[in-house]
C-alpha cells in the first residue's frame, strides 16, 4: 500500500488531540500489584519457550557472524532510523528542547553519519535519548493498568502497550514494509533484523537471571523500574521509588528463606520446586 501522508497526519493530530485532553494531569502512581500473574505466567513460559527455541539461537548465529563493530554499526543505524518515534513524542510531551536535540541527531547521523550507520552526532553533544507513546501517556497522567505478557513480545503494560499501534505510524521500518509487497514478505526482513538486534544485545544480560528465585518476578520488577527511569527522565522522586519497591509490604526474612530454599532445590533436582 503507498505511503498515505494525509492518514499519517490525521493520526498523528489524533493522537496529539488525546494528549491535549490530558494535559494538566500528573503523572500517575505506580502499580505494584500483578493481577494477571495466573496469565501472565503462562506468557512468560510460553515466551521462554519460544526464545530458546526460536529466537535466541538466531541472536546467537547473528553475533557468531559478525564483529563487534559491524554489530555497532548496525545498532546504530536501527536507532537512527528509529528517531522519528522519539521526536513525535518529545512533542507530544511538550519537550521542545528534546525534539530538537533529537531532530539535530536525526540529521546529522542520517546525512554526515551515512544513513545513521556512524554517530557523529554525539561528538557535536547532541546526546542519543529514547521515548514512546507510553511515556508520553504516562507523562500525561495516564494510569499504568496491571502488568502484562502479550505472546511473542514480552513485558508490557495496559498503558504500555498502545504505543505499539501508534508509535508505528512514524517509524520508517513500518511505512517501508506497508508500501513494499516482495516475495515471501521479504518487506519485513528489516524490522526482523531489528528484532535480532535487540535480541543479541541482550544476551549480554543474560547473566543476571542466574540464581535468581523467580525469573518472572525479576522480569516483572525489572521492567517496571526501567519504565519508571524513563518516565522521569531518569531521575524518579524518592517517594515513587520507596512506593514501587514496597519495602514496608515486604517481609526481608521470609524472601532470603524462599532464596535459600530454591538455591538448595536448584542443585538436587530430587527436591520440590517452592515456587509450587
Amino acid at each position: 500500500m503507498a505511503f498515505n501522508q494525509t492518514q499519517l497526519l490525521r493520526r498523528a493530530g489524533a493522537a496529539a488531540l488525546c494528549v491535549a485532553v490530558l494535559a494538566g494531569c500528573t503523572i500517575a502512581k505506580p502499580r505494584t500489584d500483578d493481577p494477571l500473574e495466573k496469565f501472565n505466567r503462562k506468557m512468560y513460559v510460553f515466551n521462554d519457550a519460544a526464545d530458546k527455541a526460536v529466537i535466541r539461537p538466531v541472536a546467537l548465529t547473528y553475533r557468531k557472524l559478525t564483529n563487534d563493530t559491524t554489530r555497532r554499526l548496525i545498532s546504530n543505524f536501527f536507532a537512527n532510523v528509529k528517531m522519528p518515534i522519539t521526536i513525535v513524542n518529545d512533542v507530544l510531551q511538550v519537550e521542545p528542547r528534546a525534539a530538537l536535540r533529537n531532530s539535530g541527531r536525526f540529521l546529522v547521523n542520517t546525512t554526515v553519519g551515512v544513513l545513521g550507520l556512524f554517530d557523529p552526532a554525539s561528538e557535536l553533544s547532541l546526546t542519543p535519548s529514547e521515548t514512546d507513546f507510553g511515556v508520553t501517556l504516562a507523562r500525561w497522567g495516564v494510569p499504568e493498568g496491571p502488568y502484562l505478557v502479550v505472546p511473542l513480545v514480552g513485558p508490557t503494560s495496559a498503558r504500555d502497550i498502545w504505543r505499539m499501534p501508534v508509535d508505528q505510524f512514524f517509524d520508517p521500518l513500518y511505512w517501508y514494509g506497508r508500501r513494499n509487497d516482495s516475495w515471501f514478505l521479504s518487506q519485513h526482513a528489516p524490522n526482523l533484523a531489528y528484532l535480532v538486534t535487540l535480541r543479541s544485545r541482550g544476551i549480554e544480560a543474560e547473566g543476571l537471571l542466574e540464581g535468581v528465585y523467580d525469573p518472572y518476578v525479576f522480569q516483572r520488577d525489572a521492567y517496571r523500574q526501567r519504565r519508571l527511569y524513563e518516565i522521569y527522565h531518569g531521575n524518579p522522586p524518592d517517594e515513587v521509588i520507596e512506593l514501587m519497591q514496597g519495602v514496608d509490604d515486604v517481609d526481608i526474612d521470609e524472601l532470603l528463606d524462599q532464596q535459600r530454599a530454591w538455591e538448595q532445590s536448584s542443585k538436587d533436582p530430587h527436591k520440590p520446586d517452592p515456587t509450587h
